[in-house]
């Protein structure tokens, strides 16, 4: 049988509102569809595959079945558009059971919801957001060579994935429980809105639980970084409350928007076992996730946890390492 690729492409990832207030890039749908054009020239090095695109309102996926190269066959995912953060999860489902392995051109809200439904599938996850933790900045062609690579079996999925974790929280308020997930972080906001979604002032973050801390990293993982290291696949994560400025217990330097280095009052932080929880009561609240206010949240109790049972992200690096080892790339 054809190894399947399936390819989604967010044509609204990276032109949130950050890249007006803070220094941001910008992903134009033209980038977008060029390093969809990469991706789609390094599968060929895969015998005989096949490639899905996930269809999108803005015509992106329609322009890159079009240039696709003639030696591939690429054809558009049969599904209905919502023009919506559905799509990408509607997509992921179909792909669970359809696909070898998955592109993801997006940030970190189209990873989460990749993540949803993509279940042990891999995932190449390929930078296409505003203020990115999850997906990484890689050429195109390079990508999509590890996809077809993984989606061909040519190289191990077992030996070049890792298991990504994930946060959830349980909200428990006078109308139940209600749940929502995020993929590297959530977090809880001083706000009574979602309001334009993006999280902008530091000063507005109360605390949350990330799945992933570095320094490197921008946003609630950043804070967090700064108070302990927890890989991507490391089990459990890190738990964190903001202080006040008067009065601190601690203070970490983080990149909180992309040009804006912020200093940060920390009450209390926790290094967390898988499901350990991290508790909140608030009053008013937004729960945010990955970046994106989701969630108002009123007389609330919040509980976060970190979950190890993310999604399969490919090392792309570690693939064509293997390849090279294994002497794939010679011509006969």
């Amino acid at each position: 049988m054809s190894p399947t690729v399936g390819l989604i492409v967010n044509p609204v990832a990276g032109r949130d509102i950050r890249r007006l207030t803070g220094g941001a890039s910008v992903s134009s749908n033209y980038a977008k569809r060029r390093t969809a054009a990469c991706v789609l020239e390094g599968v060929t090095m895969a015998d005989d595959a096949e490639v899905l695109v996930m269809p999108d309102n803005a015509g992106l996926a329609d322009r890159i079945v079009d240039g696709a190269p003639e030696d591939l066959t690429v054809d558009l995912l049969d599904m209905t558009v919502t023009a919506s953060g559905e799509d990408a999860r509607n997509a992921a489902k179909r792909f669970s059971d359809a696909a070898d392995a998955v592109v993801v051109l997006g940030g970190d809200g189209t990873n989460r919801d990749v993540a949803h439904g993509i279940g042990d599938v891999p995932v190449v996850s390929i930078s296409t957001g505003t203020n990115n933790v999850v997906p990484t900045a890689v050429d195109g062609t390079v990508a999509g060579i590890a996809t077809g690579l993984i989606a061909s079996r040519a190289v191990s999925a077992d030996e070049t994935t890792v298991r990504h974790g994930t946060v959830e929280a349980v909200v428990a308020d006078g109308s139940g429980e209600r749940r929502i997930r995020g993929l590297a972080t959530l977090g809880l906001l001083d706000q009574q809105f979602v309001g334009t979604r993006a999280i902008l002032d530091p000063e507005d973050v109360i605390g949350g639980v990330v799945s992933r801390a570095s320094s490197n990293e921008i946003g609630l993982s950043g804070i967090a970084g700064g108070l302990a290291a927890c890989r991507p696949d490391d089990p459990g994560g890190v738990g964190f409350r903001l202080g006040t400025t008067s009065e601190p217990q601690q203070e970490v330097h983080a990149v909180t928007v992309p040009g804006v280095l912020s200093r940060i009052p920390i009450e209390e932080y926790r290094v967390l076992d898988d499901g350990e929880v991290f508790a909140f009561d608030v009053a008013t609240a937004v729960v945010s996730a990955d970046g994106e206010r989701e969630l108002e949240v009123r007389d609330a109790d919040v509980r976060l946890q970190p979950v190890s049972d993310g999604p399969r992200f490919v090392q792309i690096d570690a693939v064509v390492e293997r390849a090279a080892k294994k002497e794939l790339f010679r011509i006969e």
